[in-house]
């Protein structure tokens, strides 16, 4: 009689059905630090501008095709309020080719803003897509979830991460960040405007960090900056941590004046 052939046991880092395990959640948690770093570090990407907001709005031509479609009422109300937040596409694509545009021609090559979104449609494509336009290179870092969110076909291939873990996520959103505009948005957008200022205000982030929120009608009628400040749950000069404008020339000032500044300042105190 054969003697019976053993397979030699398999590794534990080939094991999949051990990997997708609970007990194997540190792993995983860890692989999405140590695989973006990796690529990261490869393409020499340090300082990112990350643009945050709706995955809803359209570009401006399509918003126009849809209203010119639309029967009846349901859709003509929807066409008509996706022309109004095309708006906001618009701007995001304009400003992120603009400060794509601006970085390049810094004479820094240690220093280059990238644009970064969460990589998925709406505010995130119009983002990637300004940079695009502007030749950069630009980064999409999308999520698992039920409405599964693929890459927009203007992330740079090899700049795009997909993550499991909201938290890792937003670290590596926010890691990297020496500037954030905020565009109107829902819930996800809530959640990282409120979450950034909080570590801002707590000091969690340390760095200079100009915060924009884009679109001061809806930023007004959607948090009461003022009824909080009315109430004393923060404080006047909480409101000092980010700057609300309508303009793209506005945004775009501020942003590359306090990274010029914020760069300057930082070179000084090495010497």
């Amino acid at each position: 009689m054969a003697p019976r052939r053993h397979r030699p046991p398999q590794k534990a880092y080939e094991n999949r059905e051990f990997l997708h395990h609970a007990a194997a959640r540190p792993l995983r948690i860890l692989s999405e630090y140590l695989e973006p770093q990796s690529r990261l570090d490869h393409y020499r990407i340090v300082d990112t501008i990350v643009f945050m907001g709706s995955a809803r709005p359209v570009p401006l031509k399509q918003a126009e095709r849809e209203l010119k479609a639309a029967r009846g009422e349901a859709a003509v109300a929807r066409a008509e309020q996706h022309l109004r937040m095309s708006g906001y596409y618009e701007a995001a694509s304009e400003l992120a080719e603009r400060l794509t545009a601006w970085s390049k021609g810094l004479n820094d090559e240690e220093r280059r803003y990238v644009v970064c979104t969460g990589g998925g449609p709406g505010i995130m494509e119009a983002a990637n897509r300004g940079a695009s336009k502007a030749r950069g290179m630009n980064v999409g870092m999308t999520i698992s979830i039920p409405n599964e969110q693929t890459h927009n076909p203007y992330v740079t291939r090899e700049l795009g991460f997909h993550f499991h873990y909201f938290f890792m996520r937003k670290f590596w959103l926010a890691y990297l960040a020496k500037a954030v505009i905020f565009f109107p948005g829902g819930f996800g957008t809530l959640d990282e405007m409120f979450e950034l200022l909080t570590l801002l205000k707590t000091r969690k982030i340390t760095k200079h960090l100009p915060v924009v929120l884009f679109g001061s009608g809806f930023w007004a009628e959607v948090v009461n900056f003022e009824a909080l400040t009315r109430y004393g749950t923060i404080d006047p000069q909480d409101l000092e941590y980010f700057l609300t404008t309508d303009s793209v020339d506005e945004a775009f000032t501020y942003i590359t004046e306090q990274l010029s500044a914020y760069t300057q300042a930082e070179k000084g105190a090495t010497l």
